[in-house]
């Protein structure tokens, strides 16, 4: 990108927010402004060097900002878009981070001023703490970056949206349906941490399990250390495709279990040699 004295605003300073003003920061691209409603947040922000000026009402930065980045949690979005909607700057872009795209697409483009154009984006980057103390340029290194365009998005903001997403460390970029969006991240990413988070809730043991696990269990349930707000919320949005993705799990785990009542070998064997190809032919 050519563009100078280009700013933008980051909407919630926290894991993600951090990381997007730690990695922006270096691009040099013109002022990186804080929006939060924690002072706190905004003045280490500012400690750190990673924002130029932090504020907790967005009206001076918004209208100085050619990008909008938002890392708030799903609904949180729409409300701050709406809230503010007359103090963007005429021609922002704007993007999200969030992990559900369908229902929250609709609603704010239905309400969005003809001059904005927002590119609803999914960064597949992050960790099981939370705020601005466990963020890091270094986790979108290598990440898998998901833009679920619209028909009212310029041509020339995606590709501006792209570059930088580049710029800033991530490795594939797909595009796909707000549809698609959904329907896929419910199976790759909120289905592992329903299993994670259930997994660890069965242990009925009377023992310390941590002094008997190895790498299975920690990496089977890593993820359920988990941000309880932000997944309850992604859950709850995406409950149609994820309830079917359950109860697909259900079925394969219950004939699991019956091949392993039965004693059947074959079923076992087949099963097993079936999931370590098809993970073996992931990219």
């Amino acid at each position: 990108m050519d563009k100078i004295d280009f700013n933008i605003s980051i909407v919630g300073i926290g894991l993600i927010g951090g990381s997007y003003a730690m990695s922006l920061k270096e691009l040099s691209l013109g002022k990186i402004y804080g929006i939060d409603i924690d002072e706190k947040a905004l003045e280490d922000a500012e400690t750190m060097g990673i924002i130029d000026k932090g504020y907790v009402s967005p009206e001076i930065p918004l209208k100085d900002s050619d990008l909008v980045i938002i890392c708030l949690y799903p609904k949180s979005v729409k409300k701050f878009v709406m809230d503010n909607i007359d103090n963007f700057k005429t021609g922002a872009i704007i993007t999200d981070v969030t992990g559900v795209k369908t229902k929250i697409l609709d609603e704010i483009n239905y309400g969005l001023r003809e001059d904005l154009d927002f590119i609803f984006g999914h960064p597949m980057a992050g960790r099981e703490e939370k705020g601005l103390k466990f963020s890091s340029k270094e986790v979108f290194k290598g990440a898998n970056y998901i833009i679920t365009p619209t028909n009212r998005n310029k041509c020339e903001n995606i590709k501006l949206i792209e570059d930088i997403i580049k710029k800033i460390g991530f490795k594939n970029i797909m595009t796909v349906t707000p549809e698609e969006h959904d329907k896929i991240i419910s199976f790759t990413s909120q289905l592992p941490h329903v299993i994670a988070v259930s997994l660890v809730n069965s242990n009925n043991l009377d023992f310390d399990i941590g002094l008997f696990t190895g790498d299975s269990y920690r990496e089977l349930t890593r993820i359920a250390q988990i941000n309880s707000e932000l997944w309850t919320e992604l859950f709850i949005e995406n409950k149609i495709n994820l309830i079917k993705d359950i109860e697909i799990f259900e079925e394969n785990i219950k004939k699991f279990k019956e091949a392993i009542i039965k004693e059947d070998r074959e079923m076992l064997i087949k099963s097993m040699d079936n999931a370590r190809k098809r993970r073996k032919e992931m990219s």
